[in-house]
């Protein structure tokens, strides 16, 4: 996975920069092309004025999560916790959409054991 840091109106430390990258690997998911990290400070008179937004570039639509914080690290482990959330959420969708149409193509040929004719796979996927 390429991690791409972005900090915007100040330079970033290298232990800023290695703390981020330990957080985006520890990010579990095969399909994860690249994530671009944003950092900017926030106006001044908010107290929680440090900006975290990371977008994860996955087949499909791209998740974005945006979170604020005192420090920048904070902020980075919010953002990781919730994009740890939606990943799950995701693969678990998918797993259900492909037990679904296991059911179907299961249910598809348990009707057709009851005719003489021969049911191909690719007429119960249709």
């Amino acid at each position: 996975m390429d991690i791409i840091i972005q900090s915007l109106g100040f330079k970033a430390s290298d232990t800023l920069e290695s703390f981020i990258r330990g957080k985006m690997n520890d990010l579990k998911s095969d399909g994860i092309v690249r994530a671009n990290v944003t950092l900017y400070k926030g106006p001044s008179g908010n107290p929680e004025s440090d900006y975290c937004e990371i977008r994860l570039e996955v087949p499909g639509n791209d998740l974005f999560v945006k979170k604020h914080n005192e420090r920048f690290e904070t902020a980075v482990g919010d953002c990781v916790e919730v994009l740890t959330q939606m990943i799950d959420k995701s693969k678990e969708k998918k797993v259900r959409e492909r037990q679904a149409e296991s059911e179907k193509i299961e249910d598809a040929l348990l009707e057709g054991e009851g005719d003489d004719r021969e049911v191909e796979l690719e007429d119960v996927v249709k």
